[in-house]
């Protein structure tokens, strides 16, 4: 299994020399996206992705063997003119890929029920892309914390030395030495510039037989963080984990309740109150996939399960705000990346028939291939237990 990642590298001391190259970057998409459209019967014949780069460029470049092109692209605007190749590509593969999309989703809506199939897809646009620097061509390492790109600037393409962040490049030095390095992106956030580096690795997940797995069944809670039972194939009951956050929680009630006094006051935007929520939220669901992935480890699972949870759509009721900032599809995702690089499985089931404080159970009996009988309910301590009979 590939496994990718990206890692955000600040810019330093730049920040509006960037704009005018990725506004010809985006034009030039429009561009390719506008001859795609006129093309695409022809185009959709070349088959692989490289065939339909090069009959693009067929089509829109001027060479010593091909001196008047269909569609020039460097007669469109003056702008193109010196345009990098590398860059051009880039543009091309960018415009196919959102030509090819659109015509699969006008595919499928015009084969929907007129009644049901709602809108038109809309007609693709460059939008808000960003660059890819490809190496040699675009982008140069020339240091430990430096590095030289090639931009518009001066009214022509030329190379500047831009200064990386120190701690964001010992970050990566430290662990993304052993993964492939890919094509970095140029990508503003907010009013700062990073360069985006991508990483590939490559990992085996684990091909234990289901009779012989062990299962870690994770019930994710708004009020508790999460729920764990570890069993194994013969619906035996390993081990039995609670996460509790009580200082986490109480600091982000305070910080809620800190925002509601605002309001009332008639504060709407409350930036730095929010932020300060968010970051505690955020702190609760990190730790909370830290806390599963642990257990996994501990008891060398070879599956995690959770609960298929769709909160999409309106949330209605007292408690629509805590639903609003329940993070767990921000945990399933964290957990699903570090559970893959340590060779495990994620897996999704259906849940919601079972008794409320024992989903875990039943995830894990579901995920193991067996079917749940619900008995008579005994107790220990404080929480119900209920025996599970597989057969």
């Amino acid at each position: 299994m590939d496994i990718y990642s990206t890692y955000s590298v600040k810019i330093k001391h730049y920040n509006s020399i960037f704009k005018p190259t990725v506004e010809i970057y985006r034009h030039a998409v429009d561009f390719f996206i506008a001859v795609a459209l006129k093309e695409w019967e022809n185009l959709n014949q070349h088959g692989s992705i490289l065939r339909q780069k090069s009959y693009m460029e067929h089509l829109t470049v001027r060479t010593k063997r091909n001196p008047s092109p269909l569609y020039s692209f460097e007669d469109a605007d003056r702008t193109f003119y010196k345009f990098p190749v590398y860059l051009r590509r880039a543009a091309i593969a960018e415009a196919v890929g959102k030509v090819s999309s659109y015509q699969c989703n006008f595919a499928n809506w015009k084969e929907a029920d007129p009644k049901e199939r709602g809108r038109r897809p809309s007609f693709p646009r460059a939008g808000y892309v960003y660059p890819a620097l490809y190496r040699d061509n675009m982008y140069k390492r020339t240091g430990e914390y430096e590095a030289k790109i090639k931009v518009f600037v001066h009214n022509t393409w030329d190379w500047i030395t831009i200064q990386l962040k120190k701690s964001d490049m010992d970050y990566i030095s430290r662990h993304c030495s052993q993964r492939k390095h890919l094509v970095p992106t140029l990508r503003k956030r907010g009013r700062e510039w990073f360069l985006d580096f991508s990483f590939q690795e490559t990992v085996a997940l684990t091909n234990t037989s289901v009779f012989e797995q062990t299962v870690v069944a994770v019930d994710l809670g708004i009020n508790s963080p999460a729920t764990i039972s570890v069993m194994n194939a013969e619906g035996a009951v390993l081990g039995r984990h609670f996460l509790k956050l009580p200082k986490e929680y109480d600091s982000l009630t305070h910080a809620v309740n800190r925002i509601k006094k605002a309001q009332q006051r008639g504060n709407r935007k409350t930036p730095r109150l929010w932020a300060k929520a968010k970051g505690i939220n955020d702190d609760i669901a990190v730790k909370t996939a830290q806390f599963i992935i642990d257990t996994a480890v501990l008891y060398n699972a070879d599956v995690i399960v959770f609960e298929h949870l769709d909160i999409r759509g309106k949330k209605r009721g007292s408690k629509k705000q805590k639903l609003h900032m329940w993070r767990s599809q921000y945990v399933q995702a964290m957990v699903t990346d570090k559970a893959h690089r340590l060779g495990m499985r994620i897996s999704r089931v259906c849940a919601s028939g079972e008794p409320a404080g024992w989903r875990s159970m039943a995830v894990g009996m579901s995920c193991a291939g067996m079917k749940l009988t619900w008995t008579a309910t005994a107790c220990v301590g404080f929480n119900p237990v209920r025996s599970i009979i597989a057969t």
